[in-house]
């Protein structure tokens, strides 16, 4: 389940969390000179879960399979595991993060240099939209996902922490496979 949210004409989804009950960010105002969530905010989507929490891997769906949102002998572990939309957008073949992006992955180093984040492993998966051939889209998607993670040990996240890959047009956000919101990298927890 995702919480989606309408920016500068762009949708975009916040938190993906399996079939546990979405939890979205505190997304700041629209104003491009800020980040749109804060390393506190990241640090709180990836925290470890509450002895006390039932969470997706406890949860039970009494239906069929179409009644039931995500069944749960489909949901693979990797699935079940928190992940953030980064909220980098790229251009049309550009690996090159914008300002805004920089922002943003600003607030997730500083979140992963937090000591509740710093030993945890994050998966960085780059996507790109369904325009050109696939080959070239899956190495494109690999090159934005490795954009992240240099970007990111730049401003001091353990290289050990951060695994890139690319997906290239692969699980598309939108229905639109030739959508914009498809280019994209998102953060998954790995451990």
């Amino acid at each position: 389940m995702a919480t989606r949210i309408l920016k500068a004409g762009l949708l975009v989804a916040v938190l993906a969390f399996g079939a546990a009950p979405a939890q979205a960010l505190t997304l700041h105002s629209v104003d491009e000179t800020r980040p749109d969530y804060t390393a506190e905010d990241v640090a709180r989507a990836f925290a470890a879960p509450k002895a006390d929490d039932l969470g997706a891997s406890r949860s039970l769906c009494i239906g069929t399979d179409t009644e039931c949102a995500v069944p749960t002998r489909t949901r693979s572990a990797a699935s079940a595991s928190p992940s953030l939309d980064l909220m980098v957008a790229f251009t049309y073949n550009s690996a090159e993060l914008t300002e805004q992006a920089r922002r943003n992955l600003d607030e997730f180093a500083l979140a992963l240099q937090q000591p509740a984040l710093a030993a945890r492993r994050f998966s960085l998966d780059g996507f790109t939209d369904s325009h050109g051939d696939s080959r070239y889209n899956l190495k494109l998607s690999e090159r934005r996902a490795a954009a992240v993670r240099e970007y990111l040990v730049r401003k001091g996240v353990a290289p050990a922490s951060l695994a890139a890959r690319g997906f290239g047009q692969a699980k598309p956000r939108v229905p639109d496979p030739t959508d914009p919101a498809n280019r994209r990298v998102e953060a998954r927890l790995s451990e």
